[in-house]
């Protein structure tokens, strides 16, 4: 199948001059910050389904999409709402795919979107808060919640024979979060968690962290933290010490900085992020040229994106007030089911008055107020990379 043209040839096709009824999205994470290795991918991601839907000429009577880039730094609520506000009246956007830490997220919702009406997908934001946070029926996301990686930690371990565990998160939304829902279900399923002690970002030195993390024991360390900022420092300290040789690594751990960062002795870790093995994974796959397809949460950002035009389309708007509400309708059946490389399909049928499912990159299913039903892929770390074991 034809590669669809990403990168900068996809920046520079979406910079021309708007059409009248032409439509804006925003794309807001963190391109500086904890996760800045991960979020070129997973921008790309969003671009593709921007440049596809394009290329088809079939959104609104031959609209045209352009997507708009803005930093929500992760972690710093002050300076993403503050980027979101620009994106929203500024640039005009229609709706974001964004944000992606749960903290900027949740802030991003309840101080800008909801207060200017637009519509916001996210393919990161895991808290299990924001499953029953108000959100005007803006709010959606293609990423299960923690709620459910809790269970999938608590899962792996127990078949990895581990029977206790220490845990340290990233001290804010996400973080704590998905470390009470790893710990409750450990403790579920029969383990013992020794220690559960939040770690703030951007320090030095974990000495200290360690030490009482160390003193609690436990056969693995949990780092429910960011690769790029304190959660590295943790693992290294770990090392470093001697307090723990073998870590298990949440989502917002996984990307190939880490294992660069720390070499050979991070190998026999484990882990686990949203992740299947469904056809429109595969197809994804074959489809993506300039950027990695299965980088965490790429997958998630296409189907964020395309779910926000295919819902326009629904709609037959722009304006997030009128397609909030078949934002649901084109995720799940009854409809074609939808895969990666069929959005031009899925806006013709949709025109024609009929019903899609979209399925797409991340196998798509919206339960609840609008999030991920979700799967897992199991993963260990050998000779310096990230493998995956199996789907669950």
């Amino acid at each position: 199948m034809k590669k669809i043209i990403m990168a900068a040839a996809v920046t520079t096709m979406l910079a021309g001059p708007a059409m009248a009824g032409d439509a804006k999205i925003g794309i807001i994470l963190g391109y500086t910050g904890p996760i800045e290795s991960l979020t070129p991918d997973m921008a790309a991601g969003a671009e593709m389904a921007i440049a596809e839907v394009n290329a088809s000429g079939a959104f609104m009577g031959g609209s045209s999409v352009t997507g708009i880039r803005a930093d929500s730094t992760c972690i710093d609520a002050a300076a993403a709402n503050a980027a979101a506000e620009r994106l929203i009246t500024s640039d005009k956007v229609n709706a974001i795919m964004g944000a992606d830490c749960s903290g900027v997220t949740t802030s991003i919702l309840q101080n800008v979107a909801m207060a200017n009406g637009v519509v916001m997908i996210s393919p990161s934001a895991t808290s299990p808060a924001l499953s029953t946070i108000e959100d005007d029926g803006l709010f959606f996301r293609t990423s299960p919640s923690d709620a459910r990686q809790g269970q999938v930690v608590a899962t792996i371990l127990k078949d990895h024979g581990i029977k206790s565990a220490a845990i340290t998160y990233t001290n804010n939304d996400y973080g704590k979060g998905l470390a009470d829902s790893i710990e409750t279900n450990i403790k579920a399923g029969g383990g013992t968690v020794t220690m559960n002690a939040a770690h703030e970002d951007g320090k030095g030195d974990y000495g200290a962290e360690v030490a009482a993390l160390a003193q609690a024991g436990g056969e693995i360390l949990v780092v429910a933290g960011y690769l790029d900022q304190g959660g590295k420092g943790i693992i290294q300290a770990s090392l470093d010490s001697g307090a723990f040789d073998k870590f298990y690594l949440p989502d917002g751990m996984i990307g190939e900085s880490l294992p660069k960062a720390i070499g050979p002795d991070l190998n026999g870790s484990i882990g686990g992020l949203p992740g299947t093995d469904s056809p429109g994974n595969a197809k994804f796959k074959d489809l993506v040229s300039g950027f990695k397809s299965d980088g965490p949460f790429v997958p998630e950002s296409y189907d964020a994106a395309a779910l926000i035009m295919l819902a326009m389309q629904a709609a037959n708007s722009t304006d997030s007030q009128s397609f909030k509400g078949k934002v649901m309708a084109v995720a799940n059946a009854p409809g074609e089911k939808i895969y990666p490389g069929e959005l031009g399909k899925a806006l013709k049928i949709i025109a024609g008055g009929g019903d899609v499912d979209y399925v797409g990159a991340s196998a798509v299913e919206l339960i609840g107020a609008g999030e991920s039903a979700g799967s897992y892929k199991e993963i260990v770390i050998e000779g310096g990379k990230f493998t995956t074991v199996r789907y669950r």
